[in-house]
């Protein structure tokens, strides 16, 4: 298994900190989600049904016609390589590493480069897999430019793979709109932007032969009736969908600052997340988990992604420790210079 954010419990058990006393910025997941309501009882009765109107909120909601929902998106990045003998794959590093794992471990080739370099991978091999934004850097390519190179790829019954986890807040970069089109495959989630991480929904953008292959592998009900019910709502819920958009971008430029102003200016980031890039990313991790501030921690390179607190409290707590982290006679100044990213 790979190392993933949001292991609370576990940092809980390892630094004696109780579970409600941590602020958890770790996972990159909307902290104000939408507000799931009082569920009817009846829903937790019967068997899902695919004929539900998910579906139809999903269709409307990305503004395509053919989708599958699938339960959460990690679940098609595990089938997807299933679905192809095994060919060369390239993608962007570093990435969400769930994507080149599950492309290895049924056999392919699994090539990663940096962003600007996966244009001109794409001419040599036939799967390409791109995160837009990517998570963890928050990089973000321009529609023009995945286009440009599905058009490549499709050319030469080959794929593009865009996961869209984080597009949400922008839906002017996504490639949703332009599916079904032969080679290009795109993933959606309701787990960061709606921050209904748990109900574990997502769905699969793609032409109809690889929706049915992905249905026929996944098998029936995969995704629970509470899970559909709450998904087709908010969805629908364009009035929070607006208003959510309006809070998150500038939430995430005063995350962006609030790391600046102690020095750590971020190396990237998108609505969800600012992305920190340090030789001593693991020191300040663990400082600020010491004080009960989780962070999402990588190796490579090294560095950090800070999520966004939830209210005036928890803002108000990060400044604390940042502000005490600088200033503490155990760090070297040059720690937070900014000269090391």
């Amino acid at each position: 298994m790979l190392e993933h954010g949001g292991r609370l419990r576990r940092a809980a058990q390892q630094y004696n900190v109780a579970e409600a006393d941590w602020l958890d910025l770790s996972t990159g997941i909307n902290p104000d989600g939408w507000p799931v309501p009082n569920m009817p009882g009846v829903i937790w009765q019967g068997l899902p049904q695919d004929d539900d109107e998910l579906n139809a909120a999903a269709q409307a909601y990305y503004g395509t016609m053919k989708l599958l929902a699938v339960p959460g998106s990690q679940a098609a990045i595990q089938a997807l390589p299933m679905l192809r003998t095994p060919v060369r794959v390239a993608l962007v590093a570093p990435s969400y590493a769930e994507h080149a794992h599950a492309w290895q471990r049924n056999g392919h080739q699994v090539i990663g480069v940096p962003d600007a370099e996966i244009s001109q991978a794409a001419t040599t091999a036939q799967v390409v897999v791109i995160i837009n934004p990517n998570n963890p850097t928050g990089k973000l390519f321009s529609v023009d430019e995945l286009l440009e190179i599905h058009a490549r790829l499709a050319a030469r019954g080959g794929w593009l793979v865009v996961d869209e986890a984080f597009v949400d807040a922008t839906p002017e970069h996504s490639l949703a709109s332009a599916c079904p089109r032969p080679g290009l495959i795109v993933l959606r989630s309701l787990g960061k932007f709606f921050g209904l991480a748990g109900a574990r929904v997502g769905f699969v953008l793609a032409e109809e032969t690889v929706l049915q292959s992905l249905n026929e592998l996944l098998g029936p009900w995969t995704i629970a009736a509470p899970s559909r019910h709450v998904a087709t709502l908010a969805l629908r819920d364009t009035v929070w969908q607006d208003a959510t958009r309006k809070v998150l971008l500038p939430a995430s430029q005063r995350l962006a600052n609030l790391l600046g102003t102690h020095g750590l200016p971020p190396s990237g980031g998108c609505a969800l997340f600012q992305w920190l890039c340090c030789a001593d990313a693991a020191s300040v991790h663990e400082q600020l988990t010491r004080q009960g501030i989780l962070t999402r921690l990588f190796d490579a390179p090294h560095s950090l992604r800070f999520g966004l607190p939830r209210d005036k409290a928890q803002w108000a707590r990060l400044a604390e420790v940042l502000k005490a982290i600088q200033s503490a006679d155990y760090t070297d100044s040059r720690r937070f210079s900014g000269g090391l990213r």
